[in-house]
């Protein structure tokens, strides 16, 4: 255990926050914003947020609602206002039926699901987490006093899981199953059947259901997205389902994420977030009621959608013809995972010599539980992108 000297005597920290990994994404990121600004010319394909600004009119709303006077504490769990307009958008986008008392405002969607996780493990109670992983994932199930359950999926399947995956690994300790469609980092959408046959394993075996649905706007092609909860009423009775304004909407400064669940363990999260973090920035709710209830945003957000898919095809075609990088597709989020198996290196590694040879940021797949890929981010504009994958290319030949 990490100790520190205090008025002559030492101190232990917490075993379980110092066993924590740093977020590699952020880690990487901050390194290449540090070159940037020392005036070394770097191109970062690693963000985890758009590069599209927070649209004006949510800007105007929230100085709206500051000269209104909204600056003082609101209710824990959120306001009724923007707990009103998640409830709408729910019925309008996804046909799911919340009541106000069934959601919870929070510090984003990570924030979201953390408190979930808080409320709903007991010391060494089993969370599912599929791989490729959104590297927080574990690490919060740990946090929370519970053991991540890491199931391997395949590129050949889409990095998909299946039902029988899912039996395999059920115990008596399984208590949760945290699914990601679209997925970070590969960008996987999972279809309407397949939810529902994940969604009635669970029922099967009492699993819980979190269902991180962040990335649910940005789809591609003729993917549509489906909630795990729609897929059928017992399954929502199970599911915790996160979501929040950050990459939709481009507010990932703001800080809201939402959930919705039954009652009763809304209830205990309520009461956890009360005694913790208390309520989300009054402004950003103000904000992102804004957001949810605009229907002239519905716009913005389809012309953002198509610019991420122009992107991603364009980052497919720049690698074409690569052997030694194999970038898998994705159907939705805007993040391409590729394969660096032939380059022999390993993801840290590759990570940071490219980095340091050619001033390229890349996020390694070593912390999403997969050494062999590396994640790239299209959320960068088209000159970026072809000069960063163009950097990129020439490098790996050179090596």
């Amino acid at each position: 255990m990490s100790k520190v000297m205090c008025g002559g005597r030492a101190i232990g920290f917490s075993e379980r926050l110092s066993a924590l990994k740093p977020s590699a994404t952020l880690e990487i990121t901050s390194k290449a914003k540090a070159m940037i600004k020392a005036g070394e010319d770097v191109i970062i394909l690693a963000a985890g947020e758009p590069d599209f600004d927070t649209p004006q009119s949510v800007k105007e709303a929230a100085v709206a609602a500051m000269k209104r006077g909204e600056t003082k504490y609101t209710p824990a769990s959120g306001t009724l206002s923007l707990k009103k307009a998640i409830s709408d958008k729910l019925r309008r986008d996804n046909g799911l039926e919340y009541a106000v008392n069934q959601i919870v405002v929070s510090g984003g969607a990570k924030h979201s699901i953390y408190n979930a996780l808080r409320s709903l493990c007991n010391p060494g109670d089993e969370v599912i987490v599929i791989h490729p992983y959104w590297l927080s994932y574990p690490e919060m199930v740990i946090l929370a006093g519970g053991a991540p359950v890491i199931i391997n999926t395949s590129r050949e399947g889409g990095f998909k899981v299946t039902p029988e995956q899912i039996k395999k690994v059920v115990t008596k300790r399984t208590k949760a199953i945290i699914i990601n469609s679209p997925s970070n980092p590969a960008g996987v959408v999972y279809s309407k059947n397949e939810l529902s046959a994940i969604g009635k394993i669970c029922l099967e075996n009492g699993i819980v259901i979190i269902s991180d649905e962040i990335y649910e706007k940005i789809i591609f092609g003729n993917e549509k997205h489906f909630s795990i909860a729609a897929t059928n009423p017992d399954v929502k009775g199970i599911t915790v389902l996160i979501n929040g304004v950050s990459k939709s909407y481009s507010m990932t400064g703001w800080r809201i994420g939402y959930l919705a669940a039954p009652p009763g363990l809304v209830s205990i999260i309520s009461n956890f977030q009360s005694q913790t973090t208390s309520n989300p920035c009054s402004i950003s709710q103000a904000a992102a009621e804004y957001a949810m209830r605009s229907e002239e945003l519905g716009k913005e957000l389809e012309s953002n959608r198509l610019e991420y898919q122009r992107r991603r095809d364009l980052m497919l075609k720049l690698f074409d013809g690569q052997e030694k990088i194999k970038p898998f597709k994705p159907e939705g989020a805007f993040y391409m995972f590729c394969d660096i198996s032939g380059t022999g290196m390993g993801s840290m590694e590759f990570s940071e010599r490219l980095l340091a040879d050619k001033k390229v940021a890349v996020i390694p797949g070593h912390p999403f539980g997969e050494d062999k890929y590396v994640r790239l981010s299209f959320a960068s504009d088209l000159k970026n992108i072809t000069e960063g994958v163009g950097r990129i290319r020439n490098w790996v030949d050179s090596v």
